[in-house]
């Protein structure tokens, strides 16, 4: 923690969050056992990065796949940013869901749609573009016909299941 304003800050003075977290990434009490989240650092080749973020994903931890695929968005190569920035918006999706906000989860997957959308003819890394972006439309407009948490299966981010 900086001295200076009692902000959680890295040695470079940037900010962090050093709170704990639950499984769906909100904040605990400072001390109550949490959630480990990802290293700032997080940095995985794209196939590392897909299987631990499905891993992640089938665990119903959406909140840390979110973190994984933002690492490897902002680690991206410019042509496939926005691919990896609408897998962690989906993700992200996923999380507001499973909290109980659906308009913030509709929103996040219509976004997420939309980006991965770009990619359905030619998703690099073996990324299921087509498919998570059908998904994402789907469930971004049948939430109001749902009960929070009861989204239909995803399917995997890549066309093989590790």
């Amino acid at each position: 923690m900086n001295e200076g304003d009692g902000r959680d800050r890295d040695a470079a003075g940037r900010p962090r969050n050093s709170r704990p977290r639950d499984a769906l990434g909100r904040p605990l009490p400072p001390g109550a056992p949490g959630v480990p989240t990802m290293p700032d650092d997080l940095d995985l080749p794209p196939a590392e990065a897909l299987a631990l973020a499905q891993q992640l994903l089938d665990d119903g931890m959406p909140f840390h796949a979110h973190e994984v695929l933002e690492a490897a968005w902002k680690a991206a190569p410019d042509e496939e940013r926005e691919l990896w920035r609408g897998l962690a918006q989906l993700a992200v999706g996923l999380t507001h869901a499973r909290r109980g906000n659906r308009t913030g989860a509709a929103r996040l997957l219509s976004r997420a749609a939309e980006r991965i959308g770009g990619y359905e003819q030619s998703a690099p890394h073996g990324i299921a573009a087509a498919e998570l972006g059908a998904w994402a439309r789907a469930a971004a407009t049948g939430f109001g016909e749902r009960a929070a948490g009861d989204e239909p299966p995803m399917p995997g981010l890549t066309a093989i299941r590790r």
